[in-house]
């Protein structure tokens, strides 16, 4: 099992557009970092990090993009569980909710698949967060690249992405 780097706030280590984000926030949070595998590829990467970090699968949160048309929305559920499109589309008032496209996902959020972080994207997507995050006091989210999470407080995710919470995830 690979190590995990803990710490408090960081500045500049590891700076990705997430982290920067938290930072200029004044949001505290944890860094987690292990060596990304390429053989979990097909496996899912939220998978990884539980197995690499030994944390609770529950506390591990992947960002999902869905497609409403003229907009993308942000969904933030547990690594084990899936998003529930209809309960996203729900709770940010649309229609219909797909998938996005992962092209559009990676150029529209400025990660890669398997590092796209909910924090610091390219472009402000509407954003909600499972309630089950809030089972915890610390959940992990990606930190904008493989093998890279950040640990925090959902309640700071919610005011630093500005998000909404509701019962998203299926399981």
């Amino acid at each position: 099992m690979a190590k995990a780097k803990k710490s408090h706030q960081h500045k500049g280590t590891g700076s990705t557009p997430a982290t920067v984000a938290l930072e200029h926030a004044g949001i505290p949070f944890h860094l987690y970092e292990y060596e990304h595998s390429a053989d979990h590829m097909d496996n899912g990467y939220g998978l990884e990090a539980v197995e690499k970090l030994g944390k609770d699968a529950q506390q591990i949160f992947k960002t999902l993009m869905a497609d409403a048309g003229t907009q993308r929305v942000i969904g933030i559920v547990p690594v084990t569980g899936h998003l529930d499109l209809k309960a996203l589309a729900t709770a940010v008032g649309v229609k219909k909710l797909t998938m996005a496209d992962p092209k559009i996902a990676q150029r529209e959020s400025g990660y890669v698949l398997g590092g796209i972080s909910p924090l610091g994207q390219r472009t402000k997507h509407v954003t909600v967060l499972d309630e089950s995050a809030f089972a915890f006091e610390e959940i992990l989210v990606s930190g904008g690249k493989r093998g890279f999470d950040i640990g925090i407080s959902p309640l700071d995710l919610l005011g630093a992405l500005d998000a909404s919470r509701a019962s998203i995830a299926t399981w």
